[in-house]
């Protein structure tokens, strides 16, 4: 347990993410803030030496990824029940990685279990991120993936300096000492993620307490358009069947063609590529009588990629809604039931290798923004949506998936295989 009589301080963590399925925004690049540090704030420790032998490969981290994103999802539904639910599991374990690096004792050891990363060297993980995030990000006029991380330290505050090089050179961090006694750092923390969400997200931060000092808020923004576009001329308004038995009316976009698809006793599954096939969207949609929860509890990583590779290429029909909705949740309850409780704890909280003072986290908030309508790009000469030449397919062989009832959405990286998002809807606003 830590002293104490020593100084108590507070970690917040801000995880907000972003999805714009079909949409188009204005390219721009984000202009970050100065990177501030208190030279006599840093506490000398000598560095290792940087990208030793790897042990833990991009695949590996992914797979741990996608375990702690699955888990996280799963626990979620069963807390919020019958909600809109999205988040980004990756850029959440992107920010835990980040805090990881301070944790010590009990504390690093149930954030390495919650993260699927018991027994991995810290240099090691923290190379594979560096490795995976590199690779992950993107950005055209057409397909964008921007991940950015910040760490906002109250004037004067104690780190540790291996704390800070590994964040820096690893996660590439912005790292800002400021005033927090001041009404305007609210403002730079704030402009800062209005900045980097293209205007999408612009108040993070409300309030600084007294005892907070830190702020670790990290964003993702993705825009894809559809390889495909949806024809608006062909988007009606149907009914959307609610899990309570009601049902409002919603519009439904339209599209026919050649998809790579799946379908068991359980579900039917349709993958809609993104401008050049590196990200798409996978779409869950229960059968008739078959819970979301009970497909959820399923998700585990080897059944994931089961599912993955049984997708193969199928004439037929879809219909689905259009929807825009915000989620935002606070993760505190959601990670205490994965195992991750000392975190919250005066007492029981071990950030040694963060900070000489006595810190825990407070809160660790997440928030996302989605909108999904018909807008995309047209077909490649060489588009997945063309029909084979060799392919014969009879009205009989065609599926027929009208998302009409609440089904699972995940966008998946498929360089990486990373989940950067995933989500169940309910009810499309």
């Amino acid at each position: 347990m830590m002293m104490t009589n020593r100084k108590t301080s507070m970690i917040t963590l801000g995880l907000f993410g972003l999805f714009f399925l079909s949409w188009l925004f204005p390219s721009s690049k984000t202009n970050f803030l100065s990177i501030l540090s208190d030279a006599q704030a840093l506490q000398e420790v000598s560095p290792t030496g940087f990208f030793p032998k790897q042990s833990l490969d991009k695949k590996e981290l992914v797979d741990a990824q996608t375990k702690f994103g699955l888990d996280l999802f799963s626990t979620l539904m069963t807390k919020e029940t019958g909600k809109n639910i999205v988040v980004s599991p990756s850029n959440i374990a992107l920010a835990l990685s980040m805090l990881y690096n301070g944790a010590s004792g009990k504390t690093q050891q149930e954030m390495a279990g919650a993260l699927a990363v018991k027994g991995i060297n810290l240099e090691a993980f923290n190379q594979a991120n560096f490795a995976l995030e590199k690779s992950r990000q993107t950005d055209d006029h057409q397909l964008q993936l921007k991940i950015a991380h910040s760490l906002w330290a109250r004037q004067g505050f104690s780190f540790r300096y291996q704390f800070l090089k590994n964040n820096r050179e690893y996660y590439q961090a912005q790292i800002t000492n400021l005033n927090f006694e001041s009404p305007e750092s609210m403002g730079i923390i704030n402009r800062w993620m209005k900045e980097t969400t293209q205007g999408k997200i612009g108040e993070v931060v409300e309030k600084i307490n007294p005892h907070d000092v830190i702020f670790l808020i990290n964003a993702i923004y993705f825009k894809g358009v559809w390889q495909t576009e949806f024809d608006q001329k062909l988007t009606k308004e149907k009914p959307f069947y609610l899990s309570n038995g009601q049902n409002k009316k919603v519009s439904f976009m339209y599209r026919d063609g050649e998809y790579d698809y799946f379908e068991n006793s359980q579900f039917q599954l349709i993958s809609l590529p993104y401008a050049k096939n590196r990200f798409s969207l996978e779409v869950f949609l229960p059968k008739e009588g078959i819970s979301l929860e009970s497909i959820s509890q399923k998700l585990t990583v080897g059944q994931w990629k089961k599912w993955m590779s049984q997708l193969n290429k199928k004439e037929g029909i879809l219909q689905l809604p259009r929807f825009n909705l915000s989620y935002e949740v606070d993760l505190k309850n959601t990670l205490e039931s994965l195992g991750m409780a000392s975190i919250f704890s005066l007492s029981k909280a071990n950030f040694s290798q963060l900070t000489s003072e006595n810190a825990y986290v407070s809160a660790i908030k997440h928030k996302t923004l989605v909108e999904v309508d018909e807008k995309g790009t047209q077909p490649a000469p060489m588009s997945p949506l063309q029909v084979k030449a060799t392919s014969v397919s009879t009205s009989e062989d065609k599926f027929n998936m009208v998302v009409n009832r609440p089904f699972l959405c995940i966008i998946r990286d498929q360089k990486t295989q990373t989940i950067v998002f995933i989500g169940v809807i309910t009810e499309p606003g």
